[in-house]
């Protein structure tokens, strides 16, 4: 299966995808949980070691300053715009969107301390440091889980191939591969 980068295009902690995956927006979106995830455990491994991994620490920072805020926007501007076009009154989803978008605030914000804190380890973190990822990976983790059991299945059943071949080429251009997809 081809296999192409996702940005940072050089260095550590590039992500690779799968490019069957491209084929539908919601398993892209579904493989940016599992990766959210996976960084989810190595905060959680991070705050309790005694010294500072930089392999885990670099694969954290990339995926903190590149594909959150991607994934954020997926998900603010094409995904969640989508769902309230599309949704029926008895799919409840608006309050659920809205608990969303709080949290994807917390995400962007949150997010950016803990890149502060992966600046300066040190010969380690202190109490407080390893407070704050242990709170941003269980905040992350109860995120994920309202977005896999609830947006997701809604999402599949209401919206149209057209809504999402919008959406993967705009998830496409947000990542800079709208270009690499051309080529292949």
């Amino acid at each position: 299966m081809k296999r192409i980068h996702s940005r940072p295009p050089q260095g550590k902690g590039a992500a690779v995808l799968d490019l069957a995956v491209l084929q539908n927006p919601l398993d892209y979106i579904a493989e940016d949980h599992m990766r959210e995830r996976e960084i989810c455990a190595m905060l959680d491994q991070l705050a309790a070691e005694t010294s500072y991994d930089p392999d885990t620490g670099d694969q954290i920072r990339c995926f903190l300053k590149y594909q959150l805020p991607a994934h954020l926007e997926d998900e603010e501007i094409d995904l969640f715009p989508m769902m309230l076009k599309r949704c029926e009154p008895e799919d409840e989803i608006e309050p659920v969107i809205r608990e969303l978008r709080g949290d994807h605030g917390h995400a962007a914000t949150d997010g950016a301390v803990i890149l502060g804190l992966l600046d300066t380890p040190g010969k380690g973190f202190s109490a407080r440091a390893c407070a704050q990822m242990v709170a941003f990976a269980k905040h992350a983790r109860r995120h994920l889980i309202v977005e896999n059991a609830i947006i997701l299945p809604i999402a599949r059943a209401r919206l149209t191939p057209d809504d999402l071949r919008i959406m993967l080429q705009h998830m496409l251009e947000r990542r800079g591969l709208d270009r690499a997809m051309e080529t292949l």
